[in-house]
């Protein structure tokens, strides 16, 4: 894929200037280019004019047909009717230079195997005296590198060039190498050149390094250009314009913006794929704000955007998950009239996707089936996940169905899981478990992560024994539960009856020690060995940090299923110790904000509990409460019911008469002054249990587990 995006790069074939005044161009420079440093003034036009009649006189000193060929760019419009077209086209230049019979003669050579053949159709082609502007026309129409070398000695030793020309021909013998793609026998000229004494010039350099970059080999076009100081040579604008590519395409981030830079001030011609591969630069090192600058500056420039840039420019926003721009930036791309491609739609879909952008991903995958294009089992995954992310059931099922009969490819097992999960979900049994017949019988065994959805399904269901199959199952296939696992096993516990509990608190304590010695103290409210604090505290050491935000609010959930609110407040307490939980409270001289969005619904209820407790104590104790207090659920509901924390947040605020009012341009706010609050708290009794809870600092929501 490297070597196609290498090759095809417009800017790498640098434009090929005349054989004959290839040693002019160096010697002719009156910059005084020192490397690296790119500071070097741009040629004004006096000597750019200079320079060109040098380069012109010096064609003109040893090729016949360089005036002829100067002469030929005053066109004159001939009547294509006239009936002396034929003959003015046998006499034009280009007619000669396709009928030249060298052009036979260098066809032989390449197809020769041995220099003895070589050296004996030059003979016979050009008799004793080989001339200076043969060589270099046969050399430059040559197409076999292995030959090319060899061909070129011949013409060395029978011509004895000067100096200068000497290196045109090494030049145009270079130039068979890149066509040929060929740098090692590139490199191999070169150093065959510096041991003859030739002295390389701007155009050896710059054909040597579009070679390397054709190969796909962008280091060695590093190489190749970091070497042209050491031999006197100055890189003009063209050869540093597509280095700034070729440095982006190494991620030489410094050289690459320093050559951007100077290009951007100078007016370099910059062409698409360029932008393209600053844009995938900046993305590499994390920096999202460059690539969207690499973008505004292309459109300044006048730059034509092509839909594999744009396509870089997606992937980027995906890594950056910025779902907006990349809305916008498509936007953008079909008002310049440029198609969306099969690549386009699955960059966009993934932003979509990850931002969880349900109708825009949904509105992608409309395009794509209008437009005929065939999705790969992947893309109908990722579908299919963010499907189950947000709840969308009837749309999975439809997109099942489309993949199933597209007969473009088959299901495997993560699309199973992901419908499985989604039915388990809802508590959709019988569904469920027609998803995980057809994956068997598809050749898919069900993994842990399969068995973790069904745990959640039948638990949903109120089927215990089922559950409790499920977990036996995954003890004997000798698989260890991971952390997934164990918080939709406890959520599922928190939503069983306590009598039933009993059934699974063996198997726990088989699997995990530390875990079923909590859980069999709270559900057999035993006393046990230890403190309760003490054995959770142990319990969140063995787990991951990620996942210890989404355990604690389970075993919460669980003590609250349990009647044990003592316990969900120790938890919880925990939990701000160890810092699992943070910012959760905001406070101000103004206001005091309780911050409940993310958390489990018993863990939101007990974090309240707690927080009404410690307004209790302050005003108790003499203190004055800031003139605003708020409560924040968030607007959203869970993507498997209708209703939110918001909903059921509003009716235990009820059933506590709490003075709480939902804020009108706020979902998911309630709020309430110090005065109400006052009147509110000290009207509850000094031996209410909620007045009694233990002061605590408060901290941020933990990340709700979603099933």
């Amino acid at each position: 894929m490297a070597s196609r995006l290498f090759s095809s790069h417009p800017s790498l074939f640098f434009h090929d200037r005349k054989p004959t005044s290839l040693s002019s161009s160096s010697s002719s420079s009156s910059r005084n280019f020192k490397f690296p440093n790119f500071s070097s003034p741009t040629p004004t036009p006096h000597s750019i004019t200079h320079a060109s009649s040098q380069l012109t006189q010096n064609a003109n000193s040893h090729d016949p047909d360089a005036k002829s060929l100067s002469l030929s760019k005053n066109k004159i419009w001939v009547n294509p009717k006239s009936p002396r077209v034929k003959q003015l086209l046998k006499k034009s230049s280009s007619s000669r230079y396709n009928n030249n019979p060298l052009v036979k003669v260098t066809e032989s050579l390449d197809s020769c195997r041995t220099e003895e053949e070589l050296s004996i159709i030059l003979k016979n082609a050009l008799g004793d005296k080989f001339l200076e502007r043969d060589a270099v026309f046969i050399l430059n129409k040559m197409v076999n590198s292995n030959n090319a070398p060899i061909v070129l000695n011949l013409f060395l030793n029978n011509i004895n060039p000067s100096e200068d020309k000497e290196v045109i021909l090494y030049n145009v013998t270079l130039k068979v190498f890149r066509k040929c793609k060929d740098i090692e026998g590139a490199g191999k000229l070169f150093d065959e050149m510096l041991q003859r004494g030739a002295r390389p010039d701007n155009i050896t350099f710059s054909t040597i390094i579009n070679c390397a970059r054709m190969c796909g080999a962008p280091g060695k076009a590093v190489e190749w250009f970091e070497k042209m100081p050491r031999y006197g040579c100055e890189p003009d604008d063209i050869t540093c314009s597509a280095m700034v590519y070729t440095y982006a395409r190494v991620n030489n981030v410094e050289m690459a913006l320093k050559l951007y830079e100077r290009a951007k001030a100078e007016k370099w011609r910059l062409d698409t794929v360029t932008f393209s591969t600053l844009i995938r630069m900046y993305g590499m090192s994390r920096d999202y704000d460059g690539c969207l600058s690499v973008y505004e500056d292309m459109k300044v420039l006048g730059v034509k955007p092509n839909v594999a840039m744009y396509n870089t420019l997606f992937n980027a926003m995906l890594r950056a998950k910025r779902p907006h721009e990349a809305k916008v930036i498509y936007k953008e791309m079909t008002d310049n009239g440029i198609s969306p491609d099969l690549i386009t739609y699955a960059a966009l879909l993934r932003v979509y996707v990850a931002a969880q952008f349900k109708e825009d991903a949904l509105g992608v995958y409309k395009e794509m089936k209008e437009k005929g294009m065939e999705m790969s089992t992947v893309l109908y995954n990722v579908l299919l996940s963010m499907c189950g992310d947000v709840g969308c059931t009837d749309e999975a099922i439809e997109i099942y169905e489309d993949m199933k009969n597209a007969g473009t490819c088959e299901p495997d097992s993560w699309t199973f899981s992901s419908l499985i999960t989604i039915y388990s979900c809802s508590g959709k049994v019988s569904e469920a478990e027609a998803v995980l017949n057809e994956m068997i019988e598809s050749g898919f065994e069900p993994n842990l992560f399969v068995l973790t959805s069904l745990v959640q399904c039948y638990g949903k269901a109120k089927q215990t024994d089922n559950v409790v199959k499920i977990f036996k199952q995954v003890l004997d296939l000798g698989t260890t539960p991971d952390d997934r696992f164990w918080c939709c096993l406890l959520t599922v516990m928190a939503q069983t009856p306590k009598e039933e509990l009993f059934k699974l608190i063996e198997f726990i304590e088989k699997a995990n020690s530390k875990l079923g010695s909590m859980v069999g103290d709270l559900v057999e409210e035993r006393e046990g060995d230890g403190d309760f604090r003490k054995e959770a505290s142990e319990l969140f050491s063995s787990i991951d940090a990620e996942v210890k935000q989404p355990f604690c609010n389970c075993l919460i959930d669980l003590c609250v299923n349990l009647n044990a609110p003592e316990k969900a407040q120790d938890l919880l307490d925990l939990g701000l110790m160890l810092k699992i939980y943070t910012d959760m409270q905001s406070k101000s001289q103004t206001q005091w904000f309780l911050h409940l969005k993310k958390l489990s619904l018993g863990a939101a209820l007990t974090a309240l509990q707690v927080w009404i407790g410690d307004l209790s104590k302050a005003l108790a104790s003499g203190e004055d409460l800031p003139p605003l207090l708020g409560i924040n659920t968030g607007q959203g509901k869970h993507k498997y019911s209708d209703k939110g924390l918001a909903s059921v947040l509003e009716s235990y605020l009820k059933e506590l008469n709490a003075p709480f009012h939902q804020a009108p341009e706020q979902a998911g706010w309630f709020l309430m002054t110090n005065v109400a609050a006052k009147s509110w708290l000290e009207s509850r009794s000094s031996t209410e249990s909620i007045a009694a809870s233990s002061s605590t600092d408060l901290g941020l929501p933990a990340m709700v587990l979603h099933h």
